[in-house]
Formats: structure tokens, sequence, C-alpha cells
């Protein structure tokens, strides 16, 4: 029995588990396909496999320098100067971090205040909203629009106040698989241009965008650039989620702040994947790839349902899927999302759970980061239903 029981007030008396842990859980109870976590059910890289024991055998096991391996945040800024014609320095402008999340927590605890305001964007990756409010700041919420998720800068204006202190971006987008095109960079540029606004923007997923789109990172713009802190995850670019290890770039005045908040976090991430990393790097092939990688993926699923009741738009990056059912049920997203894993033996997330306030939209997200098999598998079972 707990000692105070009465005496304890959550800093998050709304939050439960995160929607990702909850659903793969329900997949184990139901022994159904897991479509509902982002993670790849294929290999990771043998070569890189190799890599990681080849430098724990060689005793790079003890705790790397706080901001990251040297050779790893070299590989990073010659990365972003060759992707985003963008340069930055390795000693002052690269962290390297315990996973994309730590990252994007670090960042927003680094800079926002109690009272500040920092505007996101819905649906939303579920981590932002509490780590903006456990770090006393407000959350302001403004709906991507419909049908294909975009951005309503009119509407951001009137929402930018004397309190705005962050906006947070993610493109490509979890969940909707939508893009920011130039002209909402373009858009943005002009909206902080004269302010101190400062821009978060998650790009995890910069390298799996489709049908030859070029990935708008925030590095291109140099107004853009000036104030913002980028976080990438080498987990998503390399199939290998469970390494947990990312970076983030930004100016040597946002990173100096960025890396108080760091070092007293996890202080660093995880050495021999560091100098793996490092080594690997050394070839930009593998990851230059993998948008075509990944549209093969989602064509072949989007090809396999085709026959289903479902409906959609196919997502322009990431590897995940929205789905409507829209013209199967009248349940709302969660309801419908815990009956298809409880009933038909297939989970995926409701897109009600990326919301901060109840939200319903008939559409269901969907991993294809999967093997053809587990991909037809899934399929058959929707077109059954």
């Amino acid at each position: 029995m707990p000692l105070f029981p009465d005496s304890i007030s959550s800093k998050l008396p709304n939050t439960g588990t995160s929607i990702f842990a909850v659903m793969t859980q329900l997949a184990k109870e139901h022994d159904a396909i897991n479509l509902s976590q982002g993670f790849p059910d294929f290999e990771v890289s043998p070569v890189l496999i190799e890599l990681v024991a080849k430098h724990m055998r060689a005793g790079h096991n003890q705790y790397a320098p706080m901001p990251g391996l040297p050779a790893l945040r070299e590989a990073i800024a010659e990365k972003t100067l060759s992707l985003y014609d963008a340069e930055y320095d390795p000693e002052l402008e690269i962290t390297v971090t315990a996973g994309a999340t730590q990252a994007i927590y670090a960042a927003i605890s680094a800079f926002v205040r109690d009272e500040d305001e920092v505007i996101i964007f819905e649906p939303a990756y579920d981590s932002y909203i509490p780590a903006v409010k456990l770090n006393g700041g407000v959350p302001i919420t403004c709906k991507l629009k419909g049908p294909d998720f975009h951005i309503d800068w009119d509407e951001v204006r009137r929402l930018v106040s004397s309190r705005t202190k962050m906006i947070i971006i993610n493109s490509p987008h979890n969940p909707t698989g939508s893009i920011l095109k130039k002209e909402d960079l373009l858009q943005l540029e002009k909206l902080v241009s004269n302010t101190g606004i400062l821009i978060l923007s998650d790009e995890v997923y910069e390298h799996i965008i489709f049908e030859g789109e070029q990935h708008e990172s925030v590095c291109r713009y140099p107004g853009l650039a000036q104030r913002s802190l980028v976080t990438c995850s080498f987990g998503k670019t390399f199939h290998a989620t469970g390494w947990k290890t990312g970076y983030c770039v930004a100016p040597s005045n946002l990173m100096k702040e960025f890396r108080k908040t760091h070092q007293f976090m996890v202080f660093c991430s995880n050495t021999p994947v560091q100098h793996a990393l490092a080594e690997y790097l050394q070839k930009p092939d593998h990851y230059k790839g993998l948008g075509p990688f990944y549209q093969t993926k989602r064509d072949f699923f989007l090809k396999a349902v085709e026959a289903s009741r479902f409906t959609f738009t196919p997502a322009a990056g990431t590897y995940f899927q929205l789905l409507s059912y829209k013209n199967i049920s009248d349940d709302d997203e969660m309801a419908f999302a815990q009956r298809l894993t409880q009933e038909h033996k297939i989970a995926a997330v409701p897109t009600s759970s990326f919301y901060n306030n109840l939200h319903n939209n008939y559409l269901l997200r969907f991993c294809f980061a999967k093997s053809e098999q587990t991909l037809k598998k899934a399929a058959d079972i929707l077109c059954s239903i």
C-alpha cells in the first residue's frame, strides 16, 4: 500500500500508457499480427551488426564523450552537408542522443519555461504534448486539414502570441504519412522572421519519402536553420529501433543549452553502436535507397488491400499508412482498433490517440515496415472484413 496515497499529485493526470505499448500488448495477448508499433520485422544489415560486434570486441564498451563520438559527429556533419547543403560544426553543433525521442525531450526541456506556449500540429506524435506539459509549458494545438493533412498557415498566425516559445513540426509526418513542401517551409520562415520563436523539427523519417519527392529539411532554409533544433534517428534509418540512437543538430548557441539538459538525462548514448555507425556512414548508399525500398513495401501493401472495404490515400512518406474504415463501422477508433485485434487478429493504432482531445476520423495507422509475407497475411485479413 502506498505510504502517502492522498498527497501525490500527478504531473500528467490525464496521461496513460503510450498507445504503442497498449496495442502491442493487446496484439501479444490475442496472437495478432502487430502493425501498430513502428518497427521492422526484418533483419538489420549483417554488415552493421558485425561492425557493432567488432567494436565491442575492440573494447569500445565504456562511456562515449557526452556530445557523442567525434568520428560519428563528423560523419553526421558530412551527411547533412551532402543532403541539405547545410554546414554544422561537429564539435559545437551536433549531439548524439539516446534516440530521437530523448532529443525531442531534451530540446523542449532546455528552452520551455512555465507558461511558455508551444504550437503543435495534430495528429501529433504522442511524446510532444507530455514533454511540453512536464516542463511547465502550454501546448497550443493546431489541427492539420484533411483529407491530405496540410497546415493552414493563416490559422497558425492566429495562434502565435507573445508567449509562443516554440513551434514543433514533423515531416515526413507520423502518423499521417504527409510531407511538408517547399511552400510550407517558406511560410514558416516568413512567420517566425523577426521573432524569438524556436523551431523543433522532428525529421526522423527524412530518408523515407516517396514518388521522387525531396525532403524539405529546415536545414535547407537559413532563416529557419538559425532558430531550429533538428532531431533525426539512426534506428528508423537502419531498421534498428531497439538501439535507440539518434542525434540533434542546431546552431552553437542553441546546442550549448541543449547539451546542458542532455548531459543530465543520459549523459551519452551507446558507445559501440556509435563506433559502428561512424564507420557504416562512410557509404551513403545505405540510406539513399531507403525511399524506393519502402515505397515498394507501401505499394505492395496497398495493392493487397485494394479489394477490401478500407479506403486510403497513399502515404507520401514514413513507413505508416492510414486506412479509413468509414465504410465498415461506426465504432470510434479505439473501439474498432481493439475489435480488429481481438476478433480479426491484426493490430493497428487509432489516430485519435495522436490528439490532445477526443477526436474521431475513422482512421487507423498501419506500419508497413514488414516482410511481404507479413503484409500479405495482414492484407488477407483486412480483405475479409
